[in-house]
């Protein structure tokens, strides 16, 4: 899932090179982990290396969480996050060899109270539509109706999807997006009888062997061996409150380790085979599983570090079914990251050497697992790896530089001067988006207070910015999701309808505030 968080990924030029044959981690590998947690602020990770059908490499480093002595080890959980889109995959694929599912047959044939806004989608999209982020939703279009944590369950978040207006033509563009898996995990439940939960934990992890591994979002609450959540607040990595949420699972519920997901890729790269030679899937559902439906963007590492990192550039990308597909060095690396509050991740795999390297961290730095993943494919290439931790830290530096520089224009160019057009009590009443709901303006004071009213979360002060639009401030810090809500007036006075946008970049795509279109019920303040 990436919510999945911003994340910037290059694609690759060809570079051929003659693969390593020793089954073994780079040279001084552990202290190479030591430095990219040092350089980036990661309290503790774990790495999953495979080779040729064997772990390389199944281990834990650092502390589960900042302040305690309690050492990350192989078994140690994570949160993966949308590192479960494969398993989703995976999971409907069982389901087509079985004859109860067709990639290519309309969801309604499934779930026939499905409806997409628009009636052409509704009848037309298919079961891999759900998986490959070319539906015509917008990026992370809903994941407000799920995150921060609702109160609308699984069902009702998938009733509310007919509400939410599409960007794109249908099956025109690539947007990624979380709740079309979560329909996905409905299909399951329908036709298999399970819930997406019991199916994935009897049908893949008990047969694949991952005995350690979780399938809900609560898991991180579960205590016992799981890493905590910690991530950058105010310029300062402390310990944040995880997801916990079981809303939706199906697009990352799934908390793993570095030994089980080291058998998860073995499985991947071996055509569906388990320990001891059984299946848990055909060599035909792997073809659909790891083909390209969706053309994805390129794009170019910025000029700063381009002869460092322009050999991370690529010709091709797409999106398959829960994997991203790319070039990487003349070969093709088949790969997915995660995020969710305190925990990313990243699974990568080269088929053609049978190389699968995982990363799961417990702090939110796309940079450290990058740092490591890349490192690791280029010592089976055979290839020299450019330093890494420097390279990333200089783009780290480079985009907070330039955040800051965002910043200050848009305090600069405020009209600090301006005050609102209306008294603050004539802003206040209860405001109706056709998909989320309902979301209450209220002075409280001298000042007012917004709260969606199904995301317990999302209560925050309406700081005065310029003329009618106000900052929201959440009063959970931890969200580090400021709004602009804007008010349109009408030419009585009147308020016509609220809109929010992200006050800044570093805002996650999942809080999709500019997709709300929030209207009053009633004139605010009679």
């Amino acid at each position: 899932m990436n919510p999945t968080l911003r994340l910037v990924h290059f694609v690759s030029l060809p570079f051929l090179a003659t693969p390593l044959a020793a089954q073994q981690p780079p040279p001084k590998f552990d202290a190479y982990v030591r430095r990219v947690m040092e350089t980036f602020t990661v309290p503790g990770l774990s790495v999953a290396i495979v080779k040729d059908g064997k772990v390389v490499l199944a281990q834990g480093y650092g502390v589960r969480r900042m302040g305690s002595p309690a050492r990350v080890d192989a078994r140690t959980r994570f949160g993966i996050a949308s590192n479960t889109k494969l398993f989703t995959a995976t999971a409907l694929a069982l389901l087509v060899e079985e004859g109860k599912v067709e990639w290519d047959k309309p969801v309604i044939d499934y779930l026939p109270a499905f409806t997409m806004s628009d009636p052409y989608v509704t009848r037309e999209i298919t079961v891999r539509d759900l998986l490959v982020h070319r539906s015509g939703l917008g990026l992370g279009a809903g994941d407000l109706l799920w995150w921060p944590p609702s109160t609308y369950d699984r069902k009702e978040i998938a009733r509310r999807i007919r509400y939410i207006p599409l960007s794109t033509s249908f099956r025109a563009a690539y947007a990624y997006d979380n709740v079309l898996y979560l329909v996905a995990g409905e299909v399951i439940e329908t036709v298999s009888g399970q819930s997406w939960e019991d199916f994935v934990r009897t049908r893949i992890l008990a047969k694949v062997g991952m005995a350690d591994s979780d399938v809900r979002h609560s898991g991180a609450q579960a205590g016992g061996n799981v890493a905590g959540t910690h991530a950058e607040v105010s310029d300062t990595v402390r310990p944040v409150a995880p997801f916990a949420s079981d809303n939706t699972n199906p697009a990352g519920g799934i908390m793993s380790g570095a030994a089980d997901m080291a058998k998860w890729m073995m499985v991947q790269l071996d055509s569906g085979r388990v320990a001891g030679g059984s299946r848990l899937f055909s060599a035909a559902s792997t073809g659909q599983l790891w083909r390209e439906v969706t053309p994805t963007p390129i794009g170019n590492p910025p000029p700063a570090v381009a002869k460092t990192l322009g050999h991370l550039r690529a010709g091709m990308a797409g999106y398959a079914l829960g994997l991203n597909v790319r070039d990487y060095r003349g070969k093709i690396l088949r790969q997915h990251t995660g995020g969710l509050p305190g925990y990313l991740s990243k699974v990568a795999m080269i088929p053609e050497l049978r190389l699968g390297v995982a990363v799961l961290t417990n702090q939110e730095s796309g940079a450290a697992f990058d740092a490591i993943v890349y490192h690791v494919l280029d010592h089976y290439l055979g290839v020299e790896a450019p330093d890494y931790p420097a390279a990333f830290k200089a783009l780290a530096d480079q985009k907070r530089e330039s955040l800051r520089q965002a910043e200050r224009k848009a305090a600069t160019g405020r009209d600090s001067t301006s005050g609102p057009s209306l008294p603050l009590a004539k802003y206040a009443g209860t405001y109706r988006d056709p998909w989320y709901g309902d979301v209450t303006i209220a002075q409280e004071g001298r000042a007012l207070a917004i709260r969606f009213k199904h995301t317990p979360l999302l209560v925050g002060d309406l700081v005065h910015w310029q003329h009618d639009t106000f900052l929201a401030r959440w009063r959970d810090r931890e969200l580090r999701a400021d709004a602009y809500a804007t008010f349109s007036l009408k030419p009585e006075g009147g308020v016509e309808q609220l809109k929010l946008v992200p006050a800044s970049e570093t805002v996650d795509f999942s809080f999709d505030f500019q997709d709300l279109v929030l209207k009053p019920l009633k004139d605010p303040g009679r």
